[in-house]
């Protein structure tokens, strides 16, 4: 593989109750397309894309997206472990869902320590608030999210709103941990890998800063 491809490869699990539409977000993000009807996931499926969260940084996205049905938790469970981010999922309209996000969460926390994963809360199926079938408001889909310690976005797959703003986020979340030193790279884990060994991104960040400061000195 020709290492210029990707800096940093990103692992990022999808979870939340089946039906919620995990699968139609993946597929308007990777493909840009959406249908009324997808085979619900069996197991766990696999999905990559690619984004430059600055100029000459690229990263590989890996996505897992997990069946939401009880019977194939124990399956989707040995994805925890492997994954740096998460993107945490429930429908507008199915208040079951919401109520069932805290419960998604703990397990993935139980399961992947020590490392860090970073999420983002996402209320899919926006379009319909139109159709009047909304059950969670965003007031208290907000409050939830800062409980948990993480944004909240409203995106709607059909519509393709915000779809791509939900994968972002959590893509740039998970670079600014690199940089911030919150996430770190670990051998034998693979929520983060880099193309080639490299300098810590806190150090370029730190380059950077030192730079920027020699550029002003010499103002």
């Amino acid at each position: 593989m020709d290492l210029t491809l990707w800096q940093y490869q990103f692992r990022i699990i999808m979870l939340g109750d089946s039906t919620v539409g995990k699968s139609s977000m993946l597929k308007r993000y990777t493909e840009d397309l959406f249908m009324e009807c997808l085979n619900q996931t069996v197991g766990v499926d696999f999905y990559v894309h690619f984004l430059e969260v600055e100029p000459n940084v690229r990263v590989k996205l890996q996505f897992w997206d997990t069946a939401g049905q009880e019977r194939f938790r124990s399956v989707t469970r040995s994805y925890y472990r492997n994954s740096v981010g998460g993107l945490l999922v429930f429908d507008l309209g199915n208040r079951t869902s919401f109520e069932h996000i805290q419960e998604w969460h703990q397990e993935v926390r139980e399961h992947v320590q020590p490392h860090t994963v970073l999420f983002v809360l996402v209320g899919h199926k926006s379009d319909c608030e139109d159709a009047g079938v909304r059950t969670v408001s965003k007031e208290e889909a907000e409050k939830l999210a800062g409980s948990l310690g993480m944004p909240y976005v409203e995106a709607s797959s059909k519509t393709g709103e915000n779809v791509a703003a939900a994968f972002e986020l959590v893509t740039r979340r998970i670079y600014q941990g690199l940089l911030s030193g919150e996430v770190q790279l670990r051998d034998g884990w693979d929520g983060v890998k880099s193309s080639a060994p490299r300098r810590h991104p806190s150090q370029l960040a730190d380059t950077r800063g030192s730079a920027k400061e020699d550029k002003k000195c010499a103002c």
